[in-house]
């Protein structure tokens, strides 16, 4: 006599929809658009938040030296506007002048990069000038600028040229110092790999060093860029001759006692150095930031 178990009979169907996991339904696009909103706030959130507290700062400072009668010396943050980029005359001038101090920084800034960027080249291929050379970059570097400056105008003049002079002596060393870290710095087992298929050295630096190198470059072009800009008014600034820049505007404005003004002029020349490193910044991107990741 036989007997039936009792267990119960599952179908494949049934085995197939209890191990398949269930699908989730798609996130709406509304909570999508808050987490992007929310990432944004926590980005610009605190730098906006400093700012606030800057002006705030800024605004009591101001009113107290008002109070005592001396509101010259730090004038309210929106008088750079009113009396600085809003009046036709002064704004004017501001732009004139910062276009012409941008000529001559990025003129010393190219030329900068032209030295630098060869310098470290050779460096990198022959030792000898490396140990030959390398010093006088950092005596460059080490010479208070200020002090080469009445140098600069005794032998070069003081109008155009002697400006691209002093910039392209600030912005120097970054790029020779960055480069020849960075060519220096390929990894040994590529170097060994190119010498095994016997590769000359123009093929191991066109092919190996030089590309491995842009990063580094890059770095040294943001860092010379800010550079130059300094450069640019610190020459405007000594150097009256010629064409006046944004540094021979912030003088007039200083022995003038515009206060206001001269803020509004120190501002646009900050702004041309963020400008300016901005642009190499995105240029960077651009070049290798598809392909290195600086936390590698």
């Amino acid at each position: 006599m036989s007997t039936t178990s009792a267990e119960p009979v599952v179908s494949d169907a049934a085995e197939s929809s209890a191990s398949t996991p269930p699908i989730e339904p798609p996130r709406p696009r509304a909570a999508k658009a808050r987490r992007g909103f929310g990432a944004r706030a926590a980005l610009l959130g605190p730098p906006l938040g400093v700012l606030v507290v800057l002006l705030g700062i800024w605004y009591a400072i101001s009113i107290t030296l008002s109070a005592s009668g001396k509101g010259f010396l730090m004038p309210m943050p929106h008088e750079m506007f009113t009396s600085g980029f809003f009046d036709p005359q002064v704004s004017s001038d501001i732009w004139i002048a910062l276009f012409r101090t941008t000529g001559v920084a990025l003129a010393g800034l190219g030329i900068a990069m032209i030295i630098g960027i060869g310098w470290a080249i050779a460096m990198s291929l022959a030792r000898w000038v490396e140990r030959s050379t390398y010093a006088y970059a950092v005596v460059l570097q080490c010479i208070p600028i200020l002090a080469l400056v009445p140098l600069v105008g005794f032998w070069f003049g003081y109008e155009f040229l002697a400006r691209v002079i002093v910039c392209v002596l600030i912005s120097l060393f970054p790029m020779v110092s960055n480069t020849l870290f960075g060519l220096q710095s390929v990894d040994k087992s590529q170097r060994e790999l190119f010498r095994l298929q016997k590769a000359d050295k123009w093929t191991v630096l066109t092919k190996l060093t030089l590309p491995a190198a842009l990063p580094s470059i890059f770095v040294g072009m943001r860092t010379s860029a800010g550079l130059s800009v300094i450069g640019a008014i610190v020459g405007d600034y000594f150097f009256r001759r010629g064409e006046p820049g944004i540094g021979s505007l912030i003088a007039n404005y200083q022995s003038r006692l515009q206060s206001a003004e001269l803020f509004a002029a120190i501002l646009a020349a900050c702004l041309l150095g963020v400008a300016i490193f901005a642009f190499f910044g995105w240029l960077s991107k651009v070049a290798v930031g598809r392909w290195y990741d600086s936390a590698s």
